[in-house]
Protein backbone atom coordinates (compact mmCIF):
# COMPACT_ATOMS: atom_id res chain seq x y z
CA UNK A 1 0.00 0.00 0.00
CA UNK A 2 1.78 3.44 -1.07
CA UNK A 3 1.03 7.06 0.84
CA UNK A 4 -1.85 7.71 -1.62
CA UNK A 5 -3.12 4.28 -0.70
CA UNK A 6 -3.15 4.14 2.88
CA UNK A 7 -6.43 5.75 4.41
CA UNK A 8 -7.64 6.43 8.00
CA UNK A 9 -9.01 3.22 10.29
CA UNK A 10 -5.74 1.05 9.08
CA UNK A 11 -4.79 -1.50 11.50
CA UNK A 12 -1.64 -2.47 12.36
CA UNK A 13 -0.50 -5.21 14.30
CA UNK A 14 3.02 -5.64 15.62
CA UNK A 15 3.59 -8.91 17.89
CA UNK A 16 6.88 -8.62 19.03
CA UNK A 17 6.48 -5.31 20.37
CA UNK A 18 2.67 -5.60 21.76
CA UNK A 19 1.84 -2.80 19.37
CA UNK A 20 -1.41 -2.04 17.91
CA UNK A 21 -1.60 0.98 15.64
CA UNK A 22 -4.55 2.45 14.28
CA UNK A 23 -4.29 5.08 11.64
CA UNK A 24 -6.61 8.32 12.30
CA UNK A 25 -5.05 10.54 9.80
CA UNK A 26 -2.74 9.90 6.81
CA UNK A 27 0.21 11.56 5.38
CA UNK A 28 -2.21 11.57 2.18
CA UNK A 29 -4.89 13.17 4.08
CA UNK A 30 -2.55 15.90 5.86
CA UNK A 31 -0.73 16.69 2.42
CA UNK A 32 2.08 14.89 4.28
CA UNK A 33 2.56 17.41 7.25
CA UNK A 34 1.01 14.98 9.81
CA UNK A 35 0.35 11.31 10.62
CA UNK A 36 -1.99 10.58 13.93
CA UNK A 37 -2.36 7.58 15.10
CA UNK A 38 -3.79 5.45 18.10
CA UNK A 39 -1.46 3.18 19.76
CA UNK A 40 -2.49 0.81 21.94
CA UNK A 41 0.37 -0.89 23.64
CA UNK A 42 0.02 -4.57 25.88
CA UNK A 43 1.26 -4.40 29.59
CA UNK A 44 4.75 -5.13 29.19
CA UNK A 45 4.98 -3.89 25.04
CA UNK A 46 8.01 -1.72 24.59
CA UNK A 47 9.59 -0.18 21.48
CA UNK A 48 11.66 -2.78 20.50
CA UNK A 49 14.98 -0.62 20.54
CA UNK A 50 15.77 3.10 21.16
CA UNK A 51 16.27 5.33 18.49
CA UNK A 52 15.84 8.95 17.07
CA UNK A 53 13.66 10.46 14.20
CA UNK A 54 16.13 12.72 12.14
CA UNK A 55 13.38 15.30 10.91
CA UNK A 56 10.02 14.26 13.13
CA UNK A 57 8.92 15.28 16.19
CA UNK A 58 6.29 12.88 18.07
CA UNK A 59 3.24 14.29 20.41
CA UNK A 60 2.47 10.96 22.62
CA UNK A 61 -0.87 11.71 24.66
CA UNK A 62 -1.77 9.04 26.97
CA UNK A 63 -5.51 8.56 27.16
CA UNK A 64 -5.51 4.89 29.69
CA UNK A 65 -2.63 3.19 31.00
CA UNK A 66 0.92 4.02 32.57
CA UNK A 67 3.65 4.68 29.68
CA UNK A 68 7.87 5.08 30.77
CA UNK A 69 9.70 6.96 28.73
CA UNK A 70 13.34 7.46 28.34
CA UNK A 71 14.20 10.89 26.22
CA UNK A 72 17.53 11.94 26.06
CA UNK A 73 19.05 10.15 29.35
CA UNK A 74 15.24 11.30 31.41
CA UNK A 75 13.07 9.08 32.66
CA UNK A 76 9.50 9.69 33.08
CA UNK A 77 6.56 8.27 33.68
CA UNK A 78 3.48 9.35 32.50
CA UNK A 79 -0.51 8.47 32.96
CA UNK A 80 -3.80 9.46 31.42
CA UNK A 81 -3.97 13.04 30.43
CA UNK A 82 -0.10 13.41 30.56
CA UNK A 83 1.51 14.38 27.19
CA UNK A 84 4.59 14.04 25.88
CA UNK A 85 6.36 15.84 23.16
CA UNK A 86 9.89 14.43 21.21
CA UNK A 87 11.70 16.43 19.25
CA UNK A 88 13.33 15.78 15.95
CA UNK A 89 16.98 14.05 16.62
CA UNK A 90 16.31 12.94 19.87
CA UNK A 91 16.95 9.94 21.30
CA UNK A 92 13.80 7.88 23.01
CA UNK A 93 12.66 4.93 24.02
CA UNK A 94 8.70 3.87 25.48
CA UNK A 95 7.40 0.86 27.18
CA UNK A 96 3.76 0.17 28.94
CA UNK A 97 4.60 -0.17 32.68
CA UNK A 98 1.18 -0.98 33.82
CA UNK A 99 -0.57 -3.63 34.49
CA UNK A 100 -3.42 -2.45 31.71
CA UNK A 101 -3.24 -1.92 28.02
CA UNK A 102 -1.80 1.46 27.41
CA UNK A 103 -3.48 3.94 25.09
CA UNK A 104 -2.03 7.01 23.54
CA UNK A 105 -2.73 8.96 20.73
CA UNK A 106 0.76 9.49 18.64
CA UNK A 107 1.43 13.13 16.00
CA UNK A 108 4.65 12.65 13.98
CA UNK A 109 4.92 15.51 12.70
CA UNK A 110 5.95 15.75 9.36
CA UNK A 111 4.87 12.32 8.28
CA UNK A 112 7.43 11.08 5.48
CA UNK A 113 6.94 7.22 5.52
CA UNK A 114 5.97 6.60 8.86
CA UNK A 115 2.75 4.73 7.89
CA UNK A 116 5.11 2.64 5.41
CA UNK A 117 7.66 2.29 8.35
CA UNK A 118 4.93 1.48 10.93
CA UNK A 119 3.68 -1.09 8.37
CA UNK A 120 6.81 -2.53 7.28
CA UNK A 121 8.48 -3.53 11.27
CA UNK A 122 5.19 -5.22 12.21
CA UNK A 123 5.54 -7.19 8.69
CA UNK A 124 8.89 -7.70 10.12
CA UNK A 125 7.67 -8.74 13.26
CA UNK A 126 5.39 -11.43 12.05
CA UNK A 127 7.99 -12.69 9.84
CA UNK A 128 10.21 -13.08 13.20
CA UNK A 129 7.43 -14.45 15.21
CA UNK A 130 7.19 -16.85 12.30
CA UNK A 131 10.51 -18.07 12.41
CA UNK A 132 10.51 -17.87 16.36
CA UNK A 133 13.49 -15.78 16.09
CA UNK A 134 14.75 -13.22 18.91
CA UNK A 135 16.01 -11.17 16.20
CA UNK A 136 15.10 -9.75 12.35
CA UNK A 137 17.39 -11.46 9.34
CA UNK A 138 20.27 -8.90 9.44
CA UNK A 139 20.07 -8.33 6.01
CA UNK A 140 16.00 -7.39 6.60
CA UNK A 141 16.99 -4.98 9.10
CA UNK A 142 19.88 -3.66 7.09
CA UNK A 143 17.66 -2.91 4.09
CA UNK A 144 14.79 -1.73 6.61
CA UNK A 145 17.09 1.22 7.80
CA UNK A 146 18.18 2.34 4.41
CA UNK A 147 14.83 2.65 3.21
CA UNK A 148 13.40 4.52 6.72
CA UNK A 149 16.63 6.24 7.24
CA UNK A 150 14.77 9.79 6.67
CA UNK A 151 12.60 7.90 9.89
CA UNK A 152 14.42 6.57 11.80
CA UNK A 153 18.08 6.39 13.33
CA UNK A 154 20.05 4.58 15.75
CA UNK A 155 20.89 6.97 18.27
CA UNK A 156 24.00 6.30 19.97
CA UNK A 157 25.90 5.48 16.76
CA UNK A 158 27.62 8.23 14.14
CA UNK A 159 24.65 8.14 11.47
CA UNK A 160 27.32 9.45 8.86
CA UNK A 161 29.21 5.81 9.27
CA UNK A 162 25.91 4.05 10.05
CA UNK A 163 24.39 4.84 6.70
CA UNK A 164 27.67 4.11 4.95
CA UNK A 165 27.31 0.54 6.01
CA UNK A 166 23.73 0.55 5.67
CA UNK A 167 23.59 1.39 2.23
CA UNK A 168 26.65 -1.00 1.55
CA UNK A 169 24.48 -3.80 3.16
CA UNK A 170 21.58 -2.67 0.81
CA UNK A 171 23.64 -3.01 -2.67
CA UNK A 172 25.06 -5.71 -1.81
CA UNK A 173 21.68 -7.50 -1.17
CA UNK A 174 20.50 -6.06 -3.95
CA UNK A 175 23.11 -7.12 -6.16
CA UNK A 176 22.51 -10.78 -4.69
CA UNK A 177 19.60 -10.71 -4.98
CA UNK A 178 19.28 -11.24 -0.96
CA UNK A 179 16.05 -7.99 -0.61
CA UNK A 180 13.47 -10.29 -2.42
CA UNK A 181 11.84 -11.40 0.82
CA UNK A 182 11.96 -8.23 2.54
CA UNK A 183 10.54 -6.11 -1.22
CA UNK A 184 7.53 -8.82 -1.00
CA UNK A 185 6.91 -8.31 2.46
CA UNK A 186 7.04 -4.25 1.89
CA UNK A 187 4.93 -4.69 -0.84
CA UNK A 188 2.34 -5.58 1.15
Amino acid sequence: MTTDEALAGEVIHNPVSGETIVIRQSAAQTGGLLLAWDLRLAPGGRVPSGHTHPGQEERFTIREGRLCFRIAGRTVVVGPGDSVVVPAGTAHHFANVGSVEAVVYVETRPALQMEQLLRTAAGLAQEQRRRASAMPRPVDLMLFMCDFRAEVQAPYLPARLVGMVVRAAARLAETLGADRRYRRLRAR
